[in-house]
């Protein structure tokens, strides 16, 4: 008797889910992560939560005064920090990052691909090189971390998380070259994990909404500064909208340990994730209404940092002051 091809396929797609659900955790003790961005935000958050959970981080980074403050701070909590000065655009320093850490702790298990930056204002104001330089850092730097570490990956058959965004599945309006990254970054992750899966290496990506990490006064503002920063500042801090960061690296753990595909983390993140998959049409609509109610474009292209733009209300935020603190922000 022949079976019918649909019955093989959903039994297929059942065995599949019943050795998913069957399959062990993702056992961390012991296990070396290399976390680009690892120096504060949720870099720093991510680096507490795996060391928590029995790992040992090595911390990637531009800035090597930052790296000592966030390594000083995983020694405290009885964990053990490696840092590693270096620019995730640029290969040489990536190799080089991956060869220190395997030297140091003796293996590499595990690549966190968090590095990122962000820019807000409005589209007439960003720039073709706006859009470039924030493709290379935060999707071809997860690509060539991940490739660096490869070796050692099949090795050891490890994991790799990438920190993409809920701007990956719905464009969020002021954040255009922002969401075309994690776009990229979020497809760069369902690529990766589909072609290393038959090497033993797992790939998760995750997809956040806003976080309270301080990071807002890292962010790179055009447009009417101070109204923009304004607006990304206190958005990035409120309570119901924003998630805790320590919450997010949590949520982020689980699901590389479960060994998800994807995740989206935090409320808002699930409720744009439905609406985008289950009305675009109106999700779309809803974006472009928001447009109209944002700061209008200036005549200037030329950005600056949120911590040169600050105003009274933002300085004195008190969540977002806590978090800067909390997070090496300032």
């Amino acid at each position: 008797m022949r079976i019918p091809k649909r019955l093989m396929l959903v039994a297929g797609v059942a065995a599949l889910s019943a050795r998913r659900a069957l399959k062990a955790p993702y056992d961390l003790g012991g296990k070396v992560a290399l976390i680009s961005g690892g120096s504060r935000g949720l870099g720093l958050a991510l680096a507490r939560e795996l060391v928590a959970r029995g790992a040992q981080v090595a911390l990637l980074a531009r800035d090597g005064a930052e790296l000592e403050r966030a390594a000083q701070d995983i020694r405290e909590r009885g964990g053990e920090a490696y840092t590693v000065v270096a620019d995730v655009t640029q290969p040489a320093d990536l190799t080089r990052a991956v060869e220190e850490t395997v030297a140091h702790f003796g293996r590499l298990d595990i690549v966190v691909n968090n590095a990122g930056i962000i820019q807000t204002g409005p589209l007439e104001n960003m720039t073709d090189e706006d859009f470039m330089r924030i493709m290379e850092v935060n999707a071809f730097g997860a690509l060539r971390l991940t490739r660096a570490a490869l070796p050692q990956l099949k090795k050891n058959a490890g994991r790799v998380l990438i920190v993409s965004s809920v701007g990956g599945k719905v464009a969020v309006p002021h954040l255009g070259p922002y969401s075309v990254s994690k776009f990229a970054s979020y497809g760069l992750g369902q690529a990766l994990r589909a072609e290393l899966a038959q090497h033993g290496v797992g790939v998760t990506t995750v997809l956040p909404s806003l976080m309270r990490t301080g990071s807002a006064r890292q962010a790179e503002v055009k447009g009417q500064y101070e109204k923009e920063y304004a607006l990304f500042a206190t958005l990035d801090n409120l309570p119901v909208l924003s998630l805790d960061a320590a919450v997010a690296a949590r949520r982020a753990v689980d699901a590389l340990v479960r060994g998800n595909a994807q995740a989206m983390i935090g409320g808002p993140a699930l409720l744009l994730g439905w609406a985008s998959n289950l009305a675009p049409e109106l999700t779309a609509d809803l974006m472009a209404l928001t447009t109209r109610f944002l700061p209008a474009a200036t005549a200037s292209d030329a950005a600056r940092p949120g911590k040169q733009v600050e105003t009274e209300a933002t300085r004195n935020n008190p969540i977002k002051g806590q978090a800067e603190r909390e997070f090496n922000q300032n």
